[in-house]
């Protein structure tokens, strides 16, 4: 959904020198930055942990007092405040759009009829702790036009601080020029005058690199412009935000911006990644949602202890990148006990092995280790090797340590595929399965069983069991898999499931859900992509377009695909950050396109495409303008079972990024 608020401010993020790192696993933080002292305050020394109603409600009428202690109940009785949620903050449209004739802040009487002190008394009266907003200008961002707190500092950090607010979120609106550090140092002040005890969360968006400057300014500071609920937007943020690992610690957290698990606009385990990402970079988790609709899932999600045990670690220490080629993320957090927070990301739109070892997320050489799932909530031992077969856009997250008590837990079983399973309609297909021990242990007793969806045939081509699996062995299993007569194309639900014994004699199950697609082969000779069905499809705004540009907001609100003043009949309409897929079946050899910046964004935007072939960029452009002609993009796809056309941003953020595919075609 796309954010109310006006975006071309909004989203414009630091240029992070990120977009041609992303993509070839070359990034890295900054080599320079030493992580700076903790504010002498003592606030926020975990990243602070609760929730803000804007992604769920902006300023529609649902948000109003009742709403907030309704959070604050909800916080009690879900067990989302004994899990480590502790603020309950009010974003934009609280106030009157006028100061009243004393130049004070006025809560609206509609949505706050007992005034914000008696909502602070009930959130205080929970055990939690209230926020409240404003912005480092003369207006706040909504287009009602509240007032900001510019020229207002002294005043408005007393009334905050006798209302009994605990929070504050300063946002980078109607600024009027006025130089950042000045703004956001002013309103330091003034709440450091009151006395109480206010965490200091400034939104400036990343536009000034605040993670250079603000730690003696504020508790946490904005890296990203707003974050929205879905994929290429989580993914965009989690991009910028990387980089800055050496700038957080205690007191001073990088901020990618609120949670958005449970809003509808991702699957769970997309959410899921999302949550995980977030605990391993050590971010702020403000809870998005309406708690008052949301789905057990969600909860479950938003309440799992060990991953927000990542995100809440003293050490303060924001995870690193340690690989990232082919869309195989590996991030590493150092943990207070010694122990690493390993998540293995995959942010394609196929599921794919994702492997590091111990030496390699900065553990000792020992014997053996011991390896916790956190989603799965059990231990393994390994015997260095940290892998696992991911989803498409699923996280793995796991928490590693050489405590010296592996041989207590079973040996770890990575279960895969030896490739994406694509199965052409009304043609039988061969999958083959490993299980491969990747423990000190043993495993022994191994048995191995593929199960599909109802009316199709599951047959084993090869043994399926093995007695005894040393380390580093591998089962392989073949599988003959057949779907019903006329089964349409589209994805379908496959599990591998896989038994053992520990040496201890202990009876383990280990399960990998797969995901099948049934595909149809592509039609020889040359076809427009915009013609044909594709695999997967992500837009930072709005969806994908077939022959028109990317409007941002529903299917089927572009215009005519322009770049350079050309119009193009035929072609994909997309948004940085983006990703469109299709089966190949190794039997296509070229991808051709004109690709450029949509002229309907006048001088803004800038990106990058990228064709891949399976794992291997095949092409690329580098950065390209709205100055910039379409410019004719040809790769070699010859054996690729899976093409790739991707969009990043130049760089500077995802605002005004409409980028067009023109005349795409595909030659088989």
């Amino acid at each position: 959904m796309r954010h109310p608020r006006p975006r071309t401010h909004r989203i414009r993020a630091a240029a992070l020198l990120l977009t041609a790192l992303l993509s070839t696993g070359g990034l890295a933080a900054p080599a320079t930055a030493a992580p700076p002292a903790a504010p002498a305050e003592g606030l926020a020394l975990t990243p602070p942990m609760g929730f803000n109603n804007w992604n769920s409600t902006h300023c529609r009428a649902e948000f109003n007092e009742d709403m907030v202690k309704g959070i604050a109940d909800l916080f009690v009785t879900e067990g989302l405040k004994d899990a480590g949620y502790q603020y309950v903050n009010l974003d934009d449209c609280w106030a009157l759009p006028q100061r009243n004739a004393d130049g004070q802040l006025v809560p609206d009487p509609a949505r706050f009829p007992h005034g914000i002190s008696a909502v602070a008394d009930y959130v205080h009266a929970k055990g939690l702790k209230l926020g409240i907003y404003t912005s480092a200008g003369t207006k706040t961002c909504d287009g009602a036009g509240f007032p900001g707190a510019l020229g207002h500092e002294e005043s408005d950090a007393r009334q905050f601080a006798d209302w009994g607010v605990d929070y504050l979120k300063y946002d980078n609106c109607n600024n009027q020029g006025v130089d950042a550090r000045q703004r956001y140092r002013t309103m330091r002040d003034a709440l450091r005058a009151t006395g109480r005890p206010i965490v200091y969360s400034i939104c400036e968006w990343g536009e000034n690199k605040p993670w250079e400057w603000a730690s003696d300014v504020s508790q946490l500071w904005r890296t990203t412009g707003d974050i929205s609920d879905n994929w290429g937007s989580m993914l965009s943020l989690l991009k910028q935000n990387l980089p800055l690992a050496p700038y957080a610690g205690p007191g001073h957290w990088n901020d990618p911006d609120m949670l958005e698990v449970g809003n509808g606009g991702m699957t769970d385990t997309e959410y899921r990644s999302h949550f995980s990402l977030w605990a391993v970079m050590a971010a702020p988790l403000l809870i998005g949602t309406d708690l008052r609709t949301a789905s057990p899932a969600t909860l479950d999600i938003l309440g799992n202890k060990e991953v927000i045990a990542v995100d809440q670690d003293p050490l303060g220490r924001q995870g690193t990148v340690v690989s990232s080629a082919g869309g195989r993320w590996v991030v590493a957090k150092e943990m207070a006990d010694g122990s690493r927070a390993v998540a293995l990301f995959n942010e394609s739109g196929t599921a794919q092995r994702v492997a590091t070892s111990a030496a390699a997320v900065g553990l000792p050489r020992v014997p053996g280790y011991t390896q916790r799932d956190l989603w799965q909530h059990r231990d393994a031992n390994t015997a260095g090797t940290i892998a696992a077969t991911v989803p498409a856009h699923g996280t793995v997250l796991l928490r590693v340590s050489a405590d010296g008590h592996w041989a207590e837990h079973p040996p770890a079983v990575e279960l895969g595929l030896d490739e994406a399973p694509f199965i052409e309609r009304d043609t039988p297909a061969t999958l083959t399965g490993t299980v491969t021990d990747l423990g000190r242990t043993p495993a022994r007793e191994v048995s191995a069983a593929l199960t599909g969806p109802d009316g199709w045939t599951v047959r084993a081509l090869s043994p399926a069991t093995a007695a005894n699996l040393p380390n580093g062995a591998s089962l392989r299993i073949r599988w003959r898999v057949t779907a019903p007569p006329g089964t349409p194309v589209g994805s379908y639900a496959f599990s591998l499931r896989v038994r053992h014994r520990s040496p201890a004699g202990e009876r383990v199950t280990r399960e990998l859900p797969v995901t099948a697609s049934v595909v149809v082969p592509p039609p020889s000779g040359t076809s427009y992509l915009s013609d044909a069905p594709w695999l997967s499809a992500v837009s930072g705004w709005g969806p994908v377009e077939r022959d028109t540009s990317n409007g941002e907001d529903a299917a089927g609100d572009g215009s005519p695909l322009t770049i350079g003043s050309t119009v193009y009949a035929k072609g994909l309409g997309v948004h940085a950050a983006s990703e469109v897929a299709y089966y190949a079946g190794r039997r296509c050899a070229k991808v051709t396109a004109e690709v450029g910046v949509d002229d309907e964004k006048g001088a803004k935007g800038s990106v990058a495409f990228e064709i891949w072939a399976d794992g291997v960029k095949a092409a690329s452009t580098g950065v390209l303008t709205n100055a910039d002609p379409a410019r004719p993009l040809t790769a070699e796809v010859t054996g690729a079972q899976v093409v790739r056309l991707v969009v990043t941003d130049g760089g500077d953020g995802i605002d005004s990024d409409h980028a067009d595919w023109a005349d795409a075609r595909l030659s088989c």
